[in-house]
Protein backbone atom coordinates (compact mmCIF):
# COMPACT_ATOMS: atom_id res chain seq x y z
CA UNK A 1 0.00 0.00 0.00
CA UNK A 2 2.61 2.47 0.64
CA UNK A 3 4.62 1.42 -2.64
CA UNK A 4 1.60 1.87 -4.70
CA UNK A 5 0.97 5.78 -2.52
CA UNK A 6 4.96 6.30 -3.15
CA UNK A 7 4.67 5.68 -6.85
CA UNK A 8 1.16 7.97 -7.28
CA UNK A 9 3.22 10.81 -5.48
CA UNK A 10 6.27 10.30 -7.65
CA UNK A 11 3.98 10.36 -10.88
CA UNK A 12 1.77 13.24 -9.72
CA UNK A 13 5.33 15.15 -8.85
CA UNK A 14 6.59 14.18 -12.43
CA UNK A 15 3.74 15.25 -14.33
CA UNK A 16 4.27 18.69 -12.32
CA UNK A 17 7.36 19.09 -13.22
CA UNK A 18 6.85 18.32 -16.86
CA UNK A 19 4.45 20.57 -16.62
CA UNK A 20 6.13 23.86 -14.93
CA UNK A 21 8.48 23.44 -18.17
CA UNK A 22 7.80 25.80 -21.26
CA UNK A 23 10.16 25.42 -24.47
CA UNK A 24 9.59 28.45 -27.41
CA UNK A 25 10.72 28.01 -30.70
CA UNK A 26 13.17 30.92 -31.69
CA UNK A 27 10.79 33.38 -33.42
CA UNK A 28 7.86 32.75 -31.54
CA UNK A 29 6.13 33.99 -28.35
CA UNK A 30 3.53 32.29 -25.89
CA UNK A 31 1.03 34.25 -23.30
CA UNK A 32 0.54 32.41 -20.17
CA UNK A 33 -2.54 33.50 -17.83
CA UNK A 34 -2.55 32.44 -13.87
CA UNK A 35 -5.89 31.96 -12.84
CA UNK A 36 -8.02 33.20 -15.90
CA UNK A 37 -5.98 36.48 -16.34
CA UNK A 38 -2.69 37.87 -18.30
CA UNK A 39 0.82 36.82 -16.60
CA UNK A 40 3.12 37.14 -18.84
CA UNK A 41 5.06 36.47 -22.17
CA UNK A 42 7.37 33.95 -23.07
CA UNK A 43 10.52 34.55 -24.94
CA UNK A 44 12.19 31.74 -27.18
CA UNK A 45 13.88 29.25 -25.30
CA UNK A 46 13.45 27.38 -22.07
CA UNK A 47 10.43 29.10 -19.60
CA UNK A 48 8.91 27.85 -16.48
CA UNK A 49 5.53 28.38 -15.46
CA UNK A 50 3.57 26.89 -12.37
CA UNK A 51 1.73 24.14 -12.90
CA UNK A 52 -2.15 23.63 -12.95
CA UNK A 53 -2.04 27.34 -12.00
CA UNK A 54 -0.35 29.11 -15.15
CA UNK A 55 -2.14 28.00 -18.57
CA UNK A 56 -0.26 29.05 -22.49
CA UNK A 57 -3.03 30.40 -23.83
CA UNK A 58 -1.18 31.52 -27.50
CA UNK A 59 1.67 30.70 -28.70
CA UNK A 60 2.54 32.63 -32.23
CA UNK A 61 5.25 33.54 -34.66
CA UNK A 62 6.19 36.92 -34.71
CA UNK A 63 8.13 36.43 -37.97
CA UNK A 64 6.34 38.54 -41.19
CA UNK A 65 3.62 37.01 -42.58
CA UNK A 66 2.24 37.14 -45.89
CA UNK A 67 -1.77 38.43 -46.63
CA UNK A 68 -3.65 37.05 -49.76
CA UNK A 69 -6.36 39.48 -50.23
CA UNK A 70 -9.02 38.03 -52.80
CA UNK A 71 -10.54 39.91 -55.72
CA UNK A 72 -12.63 42.62 -54.48
CA UNK A 73 -15.57 44.45 -56.63
CA UNK A 74 -14.74 48.39 -56.55
CA UNK A 75 -16.31 51.11 -58.31
CA UNK A 76 -14.13 54.20 -59.57
CA UNK A 77 -14.75 57.84 -59.23
CA UNK A 78 -16.09 57.76 -62.55
CA UNK A 79 -18.35 55.08 -61.70
CA UNK A 80 -16.52 51.80 -63.70
CA UNK A 81 -16.61 48.35 -62.01
CA UNK A 82 -13.19 47.08 -61.44
CA UNK A 83 -12.21 43.92 -59.43
CA UNK A 84 -8.75 44.36 -57.44
CA UNK A 85 -6.57 41.97 -55.42
CA UNK A 86 -3.53 42.81 -53.19
CA UNK A 87 -1.36 41.34 -51.40
CA UNK A 88 -0.42 42.56 -47.70
CA UNK A 89 3.19 42.32 -45.29
CA UNK A 90 2.54 42.33 -41.94
CA UNK A 91 4.23 41.29 -38.75
CA UNK A 92 3.24 40.85 -35.04
CA UNK A 93 4.84 43.17 -32.51
CA UNK A 94 3.16 42.80 -29.57
CA UNK A 95 1.81 39.43 -28.80
CA UNK A 96 -0.52 40.75 -25.97
CA UNK A 97 -2.49 43.14 -27.96
CA UNK A 98 -2.85 40.72 -31.04
CA UNK A 99 -4.31 38.17 -29.11
CA UNK A 100 -6.35 40.41 -26.46
CA UNK A 101 -7.20 43.36 -28.66
CA UNK A 102 -9.04 41.62 -31.36
CA UNK A 103 -10.81 38.21 -31.64
CA UNK A 104 -9.30 36.90 -35.03
CA UNK A 105 -7.08 38.87 -36.18
CA UNK A 106 -6.44 37.55 -39.95
CA UNK A 107 -10.24 38.13 -40.37
CA UNK A 108 -9.98 41.82 -39.61
CA UNK A 109 -6.65 42.03 -40.94
CA UNK A 110 -8.53 41.10 -44.23
CA UNK A 111 -11.54 42.87 -44.20
CA UNK A 112 -10.06 46.09 -43.06
CA UNK A 113 -8.16 46.21 -46.40
CA UNK A 114 -10.40 45.41 -48.55
CA UNK A 115 -12.50 48.68 -46.90
CA UNK A 116 -9.33 50.71 -47.56
CA UNK A 117 -8.80 49.45 -50.77
CA UNK A 118 -12.69 50.47 -51.59
CA UNK A 119 -11.98 53.50 -50.15
CA UNK A 120 -8.82 54.71 -51.97
CA UNK A 121 -10.71 53.64 -55.39
CA UNK A 122 -13.59 55.43 -55.18
CA UNK A 123 -11.43 58.09 -54.71
CA UNK A 124 -9.67 57.48 -58.33
CA UNK A 125 -11.22 57.65 -61.62
CA UNK A 126 -9.91 54.39 -64.03
CA UNK A 127 -7.23 55.88 -65.97
CA UNK A 128 -5.74 56.98 -62.03
CA UNK A 129 -5.98 53.58 -61.26
CA UNK A 130 -3.15 52.26 -63.59
CA UNK A 131 -1.05 55.10 -63.43
CA UNK A 132 -0.77 56.09 -59.90
CA UNK A 133 -0.43 52.57 -58.50
CA UNK A 134 2.67 53.16 -56.57
CA UNK A 135 1.27 56.29 -54.52
CA UNK A 136 -2.34 53.89 -54.27
CA UNK A 137 0.30 51.36 -52.64
CA UNK A 138 1.83 54.33 -50.28
CA UNK A 139 -1.67 55.37 -48.69
CA UNK A 140 -2.41 51.62 -47.94
CA UNK A 141 0.51 51.40 -46.49
CA UNK A 142 0.01 54.40 -44.15
CA UNK A 143 -3.96 53.92 -43.55
CA UNK A 144 -3.48 50.16 -42.58
CA UNK A 145 -0.70 50.90 -40.37
CA UNK A 146 -2.35 53.44 -38.30
CA UNK A 147 -5.62 51.48 -38.33
CA UNK A 148 -3.66 48.30 -37.54
CA UNK A 149 -1.51 49.85 -34.72
CA UNK A 150 -3.93 49.05 -31.69
CA UNK A 151 -4.11 45.26 -32.55
CA UNK A 152 -0.08 45.46 -32.07
CA UNK A 153 0.35 44.58 -35.66
CA UNK A 154 2.88 46.53 -38.02
CA UNK A 155 2.00 46.49 -42.06
CA UNK A 156 5.46 46.77 -43.82
CA UNK A 157 4.11 46.50 -47.51
CA UNK A 158 1.07 46.74 -49.36
CA UNK A 159 0.89 45.82 -53.11
CA UNK A 160 -1.96 45.55 -55.70
CA UNK A 161 -1.58 42.63 -57.90
CA UNK A 162 -4.01 43.51 -60.83
CA UNK A 163 -7.11 46.24 -61.66
CA UNK A 164 -8.96 44.10 -63.69
CA UNK A 165 -12.24 46.33 -65.56
CA UNK A 166 -15.31 44.66 -66.55
CA UNK A 167 -15.34 43.23 -69.94
CA UNK A 168 -17.40 46.01 -71.76
CA UNK A 169 -14.50 48.48 -69.98
CA UNK A 170 -11.77 46.37 -71.41
CA UNK A 171 -13.54 46.19 -74.82
CA UNK A 172 -13.81 50.25 -75.07
CA UNK A 173 -10.33 50.54 -73.88
CA UNK A 174 -9.31 48.70 -76.74
CA UNK A 175 -10.82 50.66 -79.25
CA UNK A 176 -9.37 53.29 -77.46
CA UNK A 177 -5.87 52.35 -77.87
CA UNK A 178 -6.56 51.43 -81.14
CA UNK A 179 -7.67 54.73 -82.07
CA UNK A 180 -5.12 56.44 -79.80
CA UNK A 181 -2.03 54.11 -81.78
CA UNK A 182 -4.14 55.46 -85.23
CA UNK A 183 -3.96 58.76 -84.33
CA UNK A 184 0.41 58.68 -83.60
CA UNK A 185 0.71 57.11 -86.58
CA UNK A 186 -1.14 59.79 -88.49
CA UNK A 187 0.48 62.35 -86.53
CA UNK A 188 3.75 60.32 -86.85
CA UNK A 189 3.52 60.22 -90.90
CA UNK A 190 2.56 63.74 -91.18
CA UNK A 191 5.65 64.87 -89.48
CA UNK A 192 7.98 62.55 -91.22
CA UNK A 193 6.90 64.29 -94.39
CA UNK A 194 6.62 67.90 -93.05
CA UNK A 195 10.50 66.97 -92.22
CA UNK A 196 11.14 65.23 -95.66
CA UNK A 197 9.87 68.69 -97.13
CA UNK A 198 11.77 71.09 -95.13
CA UNK A 199 14.62 68.85 -95.63
CA UNK A 200 14.17 68.89 -99.24
CA UNK A 201 13.59 72.48 -99.16
CA UNK A 202 16.29 73.69 -96.59
CA UNK A 203 18.62 71.08 -99.63
CA UNK A 204 17.07 73.31 -102.51
CA UNK A 205 17.97 76.37 -100.92
CA UNK A 206 21.82 75.27 -100.00
CA UNK A 207 22.09 73.96 -103.55
CA UNK A 208 21.00 77.88 -105.24
CA UNK A 209 23.27 79.27 -102.86
CA UNK A 210 26.27 77.30 -103.60
CA UNK A 211 25.50 77.97 -106.93
CA UNK A 212 25.03 81.89 -106.95
CA UNK A 213 28.55 82.01 -104.92
CA UNK A 214 29.95 79.67 -107.73
CA UNK A 215 28.67 82.31 -110.08
CA UNK A 216 29.75 84.93 -108.84
CA UNK A 217 33.40 83.60 -107.66
CA UNK A 218 33.21 82.36 -111.23
CA UNK A 219 32.96 86.33 -112.56
CA UNK A 220 35.04 87.36 -110.22
CA UNK A 221 37.90 85.21 -111.46
CA UNK A 222 37.20 86.44 -114.80
CA UNK A 223 36.65 90.01 -114.21
CA UNK A 224 40.25 89.61 -112.52
CA UNK A 225 41.68 87.27 -115.29
CA UNK A 226 40.56 90.02 -118.12
CA UNK A 227 41.82 93.11 -115.70
CA UNK A 228 45.44 91.19 -115.70
CA UNK A 229 44.89 90.45 -119.15
CA UNK A 230 43.94 94.26 -120.30
CA UNK A 231 47.24 95.04 -117.70
CA UNK A 232 49.33 93.04 -119.34
CA UNK A 233 48.68 93.89 -122.58
CA UNK A 234 48.61 97.59 -121.82
CA UNK A 235 52.01 96.83 -120.55
CA UNK A 236 53.70 94.71 -123.37
CA UNK A 237 51.73 98.00 -125.97
CA UNK A 238 53.54 100.46 -123.80
CA UNK A 239 57.13 98.51 -123.75
CA UNK A 240 56.28 97.79 -127.35
CA UNK A 241 55.71 101.97 -128.01
CA UNK A 242 58.84 103.00 -126.02
CA UNK A 243 61.03 100.08 -128.28
CA UNK A 244 59.96 101.44 -131.26
CA UNK A 245 60.41 105.20 -129.96
CA UNK A 246 63.63 103.99 -128.85
CA UNK A 247 64.35 102.40 -132.40
CA UNK A 248 62.48 105.53 -134.12
CA UNK A 249 65.11 108.05 -132.09
CA UNK A 250 68.37 105.34 -132.85
CA UNK A 251 67.15 105.70 -136.39
CA UNK A 252 66.74 109.36 -136.73
CA UNK A 253 70.22 109.60 -134.94
CA UNK A 254 71.83 107.31 -137.84
CA UNK A 255 69.95 109.21 -140.28
CA UNK A 256 71.21 112.86 -138.62
CA UNK A 257 74.52 111.53 -139.07
CA UNK A 258 74.53 110.10 -142.58
CA UNK A 259 72.94 113.62 -143.86
CA UNK A 260 75.50 115.27 -141.58
CA UNK A 261 78.36 113.00 -143.63
CA UNK A 262 76.75 112.66 -147.04
CA UNK A 263 75.14 115.53 -148.73
CA UNK A 264 73.18 113.35 -151.06
CA UNK A 265 71.50 111.12 -148.25
CA UNK A 266 68.46 113.82 -148.10
CA UNK A 267 67.53 112.54 -150.84
CA UNK A 268 67.27 109.47 -149.67
CA UNK A 269 65.70 110.47 -146.57
CA UNK A 270 62.68 112.51 -148.63
CA UNK A 271 62.47 108.48 -150.33
CA UNK A 272 61.66 107.30 -146.94
CA UNK A 273 59.22 109.97 -145.21
CA UNK A 274 57.38 109.49 -148.32
CA UNK A 275 57.26 105.69 -147.99
CA UNK A 276 56.53 105.91 -144.34
CA UNK A 277 53.54 108.44 -145.61
CA UNK A 278 52.20 105.61 -147.40
CA UNK A 279 52.42 102.98 -144.87
CA UNK A 280 50.85 105.01 -142.49
CA UNK A 281 47.48 105.09 -144.76
CA UNK A 282 48.13 101.08 -145.06
CA UNK A 283 47.88 101.17 -141.30
CA UNK A 284 45.33 103.39 -140.58
CA UNK A 285 43.35 101.38 -143.24
CA UNK A 286 43.30 98.26 -141.44
CA UNK A 287 42.20 99.59 -138.32
CA UNK A 288 38.59 99.01 -136.97
CA UNK A 289 38.02 102.39 -136.46
CA UNK A 290 39.79 103.70 -139.97
CA UNK A 291 38.33 106.28 -142.09
CA UNK A 292 38.63 105.19 -146.23
CA UNK A 293 41.37 108.45 -147.50
CA UNK A 294 40.73 108.79 -151.00
CA UNK A 295 44.16 110.08 -153.25
CA UNK A 296 44.18 110.74 -156.73
CA UNK A 297 46.68 108.65 -158.05
CA UNK A 298 47.66 111.86 -160.07
CA UNK A 299 48.06 113.37 -157.22
CA UNK A 300 50.61 111.18 -155.90
CA UNK A 301 53.74 112.77 -157.53
CA UNK A 302 52.62 116.75 -156.46
CA UNK A 303 51.94 115.28 -152.91
CA UNK A 304 55.27 113.12 -152.82
CA UNK A 305 57.16 116.57 -153.82
CA UNK A 306 55.19 118.47 -151.05
CA UNK A 307 56.28 115.81 -148.63
CA UNK A 308 59.99 115.90 -150.02
CA UNK A 309 59.86 119.95 -149.33
CA UNK A 310 58.86 119.44 -145.97
CA UNK A 311 61.50 116.78 -145.24
CA UNK A 312 64.10 118.86 -147.19
CA UNK A 313 63.62 122.30 -144.67
CA UNK A 314 63.25 119.98 -141.75
CA UNK A 315 66.90 118.64 -142.54
CA UNK A 316 68.32 121.95 -143.35
CA UNK A 317 66.70 123.34 -139.75
CA UNK A 318 67.75 120.23 -137.68
CA UNK A 319 71.37 121.10 -139.80
CA UNK A 320 71.35 124.71 -138.84
CA UNK A 321 70.11 123.99 -135.03
CA UNK A 322 73.05 121.52 -134.52
CA UNK A 323 75.53 123.67 -136.11
CA UNK A 324 74.15 126.90 -133.95
CA UNK A 325 74.31 124.28 -130.74
CA UNK A 326 78.01 123.72 -132.20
Amino acid sequence: MDQLFLLIVLALGGSAVAGSVRVVSQGNEALVERLGSYNKKLEPGLNFVIPFIDKTVYQGTIREKVLDIPPQKCITRDNVGIEVDAVVYWRIVDMEKAWYKVENLQSAMVNLVLTQIRSEMGQLELDQTFTARSQINELLLRDLDIATDPWGVKVTRVELRDIIPSQAVRESMELQMSAERRRRAAILNSEGEREAAVNSARGKAEAQILDAEARQKSVILQAEAEQKAIVLKAQAERQQQVLKAQAIAESAEIIAQKIDSNSTASAALEVLLALGYLDMGSTIGKSDSSKVMFIDPRSIPATLEGIRSIVSDSPQSAVNGQSAGF
